[in-house]
This record gives C-alpha cells, structure tokens and sequence, in this order.
C-alpha cells in the first residue's frame, strides 16, 4: 500500500465524523485509521461504522471517538500472509499491518465479492453531499455553480486557459468538430481501433471519417500511415489516447503542421495520462481535447462530458452551439443552429467532488497497473501494456492480448474461464472500419489481430492486491506451460 495513501486516510482521534467521511473519500478503500498524537494506531474506522453512527443520531460534527466500532484487528510486518489472510472473515476485510512503533506501515484488505467487475465508479458522501446541496437549492438543471466550478477545475487540471461542459464524450466530440466549421465534403483522420463514438461524431457533421491502422507496439493510430490518407478534403486528425494510452503526438503535429489540419484529441479513456510534461487534452498545439465521463472513466459525473481549448474564439463557438445556439447577448435570439448538449449541475456537483479526489485516483491506478504486470509479466503468451520513456498511461482499463499458439487457449475462451471464476472482462473496441454501418472492405490487420486476441481484465481501484493475485492465477492455471502461480 503506498504511504501517500495511508496518510491520506489517516485522521487524529480528535477528528470528526465529517473529517472521518472525508478521509474515507480520498482513499476510496471504505475505511479510515485513527492515530494517536505519536501517530501510532488507535484504531480503524469504516464507512459502515459512521453509517450506524449518523442512524443513532450522531452528527456531522461528533468525535470519531464516541463512535461505537468491533475492536481492530491488526497484525505486524513479520506476520505471514497466510497468518493475515486466516484474521478475515466476513466482518473484518481490512487488517492494518504496524512495525514495533505501533505505527501504520501497510493494509491487507480483502473484499469477498461474489464478482470482480471490470470497472466500478468511486462515488462516496461527499458527491452525495453536493448532489443534496443541488435538490436542496433548487439548482437541478444546466445552471448553477457547480457547473462552472467543475469547467474551471478541470481547466486547471488539464492545463487549458478554457473548458466548457457537455453532456456526455460523444457530444464533446461532435462541438469540437462544429467548432471547426467541419462538415458535408470534409474528411477526417481516425484510428480505426476506438469506441465508434470517435467515428459517428464525424459522421454527424455530414463528413467523413478516413480510418487507420493502429500502431503494434501501444495500439494508438499509426502515425506512419497517416499521410497516405491525407486528400485536400482532410481537414483533421483525431488522435485516440486508446485505454489510457497516449498516443504519438509529436509526429502528429508535425503531419498537421504540414498540412494544416486541425488536432482534436479524443481522451475520453486517458484522465490525467502524461505526454512529456502535457496532460492529455492539449498537447503541444492541439486545438481542441474532449473528455468523457461515463459512469466507467477515471472522471464519472454519471454521463456527461467535456471541451478544453486555449482558443478563446472556439470556447466561444462551442458554448454557443452547445445551448441552442442562442445568443450570448440576447436570449432566445438563435443565429445559428444549435444543440442541447449541456451538463446538468447535478452531474457536474459529482464531478466537482471526483477532481477533489482526482490525484489519489491516479495514484491508484499506477499502483493497480504495477500490481498486474508484477502477477501477470512471466505467463507466457501474454503481451502486456507497454510502458513507453515519453508518457505515461493511465491504465483506463488494464488490457492484454492472448497469443494463442504460445498461451494455449484464445482469448475468447479464457474470457469463458474467468466469467466461471466471477470474473468479469471485456473484449477490446472492434476496428470501426469492419462495423455494419461503415464496413469498408479495407484490411487493417494490426488493429484487427488486436481486436481479435485482446481483452481487458477488472481494473477498478477497489480491487486488492489479492484480487489482482486471484485474477492472475485463474489465466495462469489455463497455460499448460505455466507453473501455478
């Protein structure tokens, strides 16, 4: 467990329940530790305990101390994980792990889950609380200060001087291209391996969406196959930072540069990803980046979606055909056709509270990618994401191909084996330029191959470090050239 993450979830037996539920928040494990004044343990608190607390009457504001909770069990750092793993049962998951200071050092955390999904959304009381602000106001819909809070949080975050929101990744996409002034006789550029929201999106403008291979070795669009596509209809490339990855950005502005092409950034699945010293959104010289937030991304408000841009002429734009195409200087006055694309302020109170916890969820992704590729690096037949010098992913969803001839079954019917085992997976995105509504007979073997032999395995930050173990020893065991793990 890392120490930030014991920190952040550690509060003085003075503390309030408030300060306790906010502890719990950050670290996202359902718990918080109570320390004394030499920061040795007193005792852990969960957040079924000030569930039961707040029931009997207790209020915000009351000592953690007075907080009737079962006794905790804890074990030190000689103690075997087999000797930990025999203090659990169904009532105590979570087994604080001290040195001979009586201080904190780690947590062995079990969740006996029927199933281990591939995502799950981290919703805690603080978004409640914000959301129950909202009812409690009035302030339900489109307008409100969440709304603004969230766009200038995110802003922030991103790096971008401006971020409008939306309702939901595929809308952004869709302003972002109106923005443009893309439409009917236009071309785009985009990878052919990504949700088909990146396609349709071009598609509603009445343009067209010109697919390419992915590259092998990080599945991001193939920038060495771009420029064989390039007509005087193209008008932008649509990097997709695919599953967290960032792709190749350099080398697209430079195509951009040479054509002059507008750069739209999809990063719905890549939250806080790294390109050099860039967040994703707004490498370099792009114009324009969209987020989603899906009840599955790192950043969920439920639906909901977002623009950043550091051109003030196209927040502009976009604000405007966002809602209704209504005149910012006069209401109900429309010079343009316009859309209903807003976020209510309802979703953007949860957003605001998911950018308050924004950095330990990062932090425990990175953990979450580490974990697998420590459980999973010596099965053979498995390619793992690529760990590039110049970015850094954020593990959206931790995603593996299957090599048939070297594992020993294919990807499908390992999906079979693990959905036996209650675990739950996805198969990768299939190459948009094989789905019915554009099938365009092209052969796009990289993206293909991927498609056909990948699959993304739980990649929630609930999940333990013996989950993550479970996960690996269940594909382990179907490899006949595999020791069991």
């Amino acid at each position: 467990m890392n120490s930030e993450i014991i920190k952040n979830i550690s509060i003085p037996k003075s503390a309030s329940i408030r300060t306790a539920l906010n502890a719990i928040d950050t670290g996202a494990l359902g718990v918080a530790l109570i320390i004394n004044e030499d920061f040795s343990f007193y005792r852990l608190i969960t957040d079924g305990d000030i569930r039961r607390a707040l029931l009997q009457g207790n209020g915000l504001e009351t000592s953690v101390q007075r907080i009737k909770c079962p006794e905790s069990v804890t074990a030190n750092e000689r103690t075997s994980s087999e000797e930990i793993s025999q203090l659990l049962n169904e009532k105590i998951r979570c087994i604080p792990i001290l040195d001979n200071n009586h201080h904190v050092v780690d947590l062995y955390i079990h969740d006996k889950r029927s199933n281990l999904p591939v995502m799950e959304p981290q919703i805690g009381s603080t978004e409640l609380q914000y959301i129950s602000e909202c009812i409690l106001t009035g302030w339900v819909s489109s307008t409100g200060k969440f709304v603004t809070e969230f766009e200038s949080m995110f802003a922030d975050f991103c790096g971008a001087k401006y971020a409008v929101a939306t309702s939901n990744g595929t809308t952004a996409l869709h302003l972002a291209l109106l923005s443009l002034n893309i439409g009917k006789g236009d071309e785009v550029i985009v990878p052919t391996l990504t949700f088909i929201a990146t396609a349709n999106a071009v598609t509603y403008t009445g343009a067209k969406p010109v697919f390419i291979d992915c590259n092998p070795k990080d599945w991001t669009i193939d920038t060495d196959k771009i420029e064989e596509k390039i007509t005087p209809k193209t008008k932008a490339i649509i990097p997709v930072h695919l599953y967290g990855q960032p792709a190749h950005m350099d080398k697209i502005h430079e195509i951009a540069t040479k054509y002059k092409l507008a750069v739209i950034e999809d990063a719905a699945q890549a939250h806080g990803a790294l390109y050099k010293t860039f967040r994703v959104g707004l490498i370099n010289s792009t114009d324009i980046g969209c987020f989603s937030f899906f009840g599955n991304k790192i950043v969920t408000t439920g639906e909901g979606g977002m623009v950043v841009t550091n051109q003030e002429n196209l927040k502009e734009k976009i604000q405007i055909l966002r809602d209704h195409g209504m005149s910012k200087d006069q209401r109900y006055f429309h010079k343009v056709l316009g859309y209903n694309y807003r976020m209510t302020n309802m979703q953007a109170a949860i957003g605001v509270a998911q950018m308050e916890k924004i950095d330990t969820i990062l932090q425990q992704k990175q953990i979450l990618a580490n974990q697998y590729k420590k459980a999973l690096e010596n099965i053979p037949g498995l390619t793992l994401p690529i760990e590039k010098s110049y970015s850094k992913s954020v593990c959206w969803l931790y995603s593996i191909l299957v090599d048939k001839s070297e594992f020993g079954i294919d990807r499908d019917n390992l999906m079979d084996v693990l959905k036996k085992n209650n675990i739950d997976t996805r198969p990768l995105f299939i190459p948009v330029h094989q789905q019915p509504i554009y099938n365009t007979g092209q052969s796009l073997p990289v993206a293909e191959r991927i498609s056909s032999s990948g699959l993304s395995l739980p990649s929630s930050i609930n999940l333990s470090e013996n989950d993550i173990n479970y996960v690996a020893t269940v594909i382990a065991e179907q490899c006949p050239h595999m020791k069991r793990l």
